[in-house]
């Protein structure tokens, strides 16, 4: 008997979709589907590939106003904030695809008579992507755009609870008359992703998840030689100076720790304050976290979803409540949030004072709304604690001194250093991470090297 995936909504516990994961005879189907579509595809021309790919953007753009809900409904994101995905799923998409012909061009050394000499980029085969849920759109667009314009084929597997994600992803594909086979989508289980790995067919593998995940995926790709792509989730922190400006500081710190229920893998976890300054920041900080509206994702008034599952929020839960057995001191009242309910998906922000390092709050990944806030007398203080951490994905420096952020930011193990702003993936600059946050790179330049193999030649002309 076929096995199905249920779909069970975070908004209110319900099954929301219901579908049938693929058997073995649709993966053979799909692999074999995506080698044969690949061989014409790499042939077709740059602005042939551009073509499509917009046109599958134009496609997805299209269906917003079925998305937005959908998404509230599949993993509580707020209908108020569910076109700024689609934005920032078009602006990637449009900006790898802009950039392809120069990314892809051939490098060409210096002359040497009688030779013609170029490096070029080749399509790797068939790349598979694993999706998240927490950022459907834009952590999928990723790699499928610049997958495509490389000129390779897509296989996606997006997470079961935002199963329609996919859909949607071979909807907009269909609509742009994309070869047959070239995109697919799959509904898989551990097992037959496993499979697809290590078959053999497979030459790329984009990951983004947890850090236990990661390691079952390289097992799986254990003895295949194929490239893997994996971010894993982070642990972000943030350091505010005293010479920073505090209003614009404590506004998108907030922002960058409870947008999306805290669930991003670059959402500020942690902060580090400068002593002189640190009461004021907290007290600000604590009080804009109050503003926040916890309830129903499909209510336009509500500014916090349910996190994913109960069982998200009960980590959290236990992670708060953990850091005040040990004596961390909570500045939010979560009975004045009254969607909290214990055993429920709906957790209040938290914001929690007198932590350290040995709590799991400061030192383990949330994925959910609280973050814990230390004062610090230096900046050699501040970093020593941004790097206390086996992650290492994106970190945030608030000052108003350009060259401090860029001396303390070479200090910081970290992939992305910010100054002045959060929780954003500039698609012009690579996105990759240290530590336990991952390998490989997506987006930028950069990124179409892990999508592409090179072929030398070396040609003698005259002789």
């Amino acid at each position: 008997m076929t096995a199905k995936v249920q779909l069970i909504s975070p908004v209110d516990g319900r099954v929301y979709a219901e579908r049938e994961v693929a058997d073995a005879a649709q993966v053979e189907q799909a692999l074999t589907a995506a080698a044969n579509a690949q061989a014409s595809w790499q042939r077709c021309s740059l602005s042939e590939r551009a073509a499509y790919c917009n046109a599958a953007v134009d496609a997805m753009l299209s269906m917003q106003a079925d998305i937005v809900p959908e998404l509230a409904w599949q993993m509580g994101r707020p209908v108020r904030y569910g076109a700024g995905e689609l934005r920032g799923f078009a602006e990637r998409a449009r900006h790898m695809i802009a950039i392809a012909p120069q990314a892809l061009a051939a490098v060409e050394p210096v002359p040497v008579a009688g030779f013609r000499r170029y490096i070029k980029r080749e399509p790797l085969g068939t790349v598979l992507v694993v999706a998240p849920w927490n950022y459907p759109y834009l952590t999928a667009v990723n790699t499928i755009i610049p997958a495509l314009m490389a000129g390779n084929s897509v296989i996606l597997k997006h997470a079961s609870q935002t199963l329609l994600v996919g859909e949607r992803f071979a909807e907009a594909m269909r609509r742009a008359k994309l070869p047959e086979g070239l995109f697919q989508n799959l509904l898989l289980n551990h097992v037959s992703t496993g499979t697809i790995i290590a078959d053999g067919r497979v030459q790329q593998v984009n990951f983004t998840g947890s850090v236990e995940a990661g390691k079952v995926m390289e097992s799986a790709a254990s003895g295949q030689f194929l490239g893997m792509g994996l971010e894993l989730g982070g642990k972000d922190p943030a350091y505010v100076r005293a010479d920073a400006n505090l209003e614009q500081a404590v506004e998108n710190l907030v922002d960058g720790s409870f947008f999306n229920s805290g669930q991003s893998c670059c959402a500020v976890e942690r902060l580090y304050v400068d002593q002189k300054i640190f009461p004021e920041f907290v007290e600000r900080f604590a009080e804009l976290t109050r503003q926040y509206v916890l309830g129903n994702p499909l209510d336009e008034a509500t500014t916090l979803g349910p996190l994913v599952t109960p069982g998200a929020a009960f980590f959290v839960r236990g992670q708060i409540a953990e850091a005040l057995a040990q004596g961390a001191t909570a500045l939010i009242d979560a009975k004045t949030f009254p969607a909290d309910v214990p055993g429920s998906a709906y957790l209040a922000p938290q914001v929690l004072v007198d932590v350290n390092h040995q709590m799991s709050v400061m030192r383990d990944e949330s994925f959910g709304p609280v973050v814990g806030i230390m004062p610090v007398t230096s900046d050699e203080e501040a970093i020593a604690l941004m790097n206390d951490s086996e992650f290492g994905l994106s970190a945030s420096i608030w000052t108003q001194d350009l060259a401090a952020a860029e001396r303390l930011g070479n200090e910081i193990a970290t992939g992305t250093v910010f100054m002045n702003r959060c929780d954003y993936l500039d698609p012009a600059l690579a996105w990759t991470g240290v530590k336990n946050s991952g390998r490989g790179v997506t987006l930028s330049p950069l990124g179409y090297e892990h999508l592409t193999r090179a072929k030398s030649f070396h040609l003698r002309h005259e002789v």
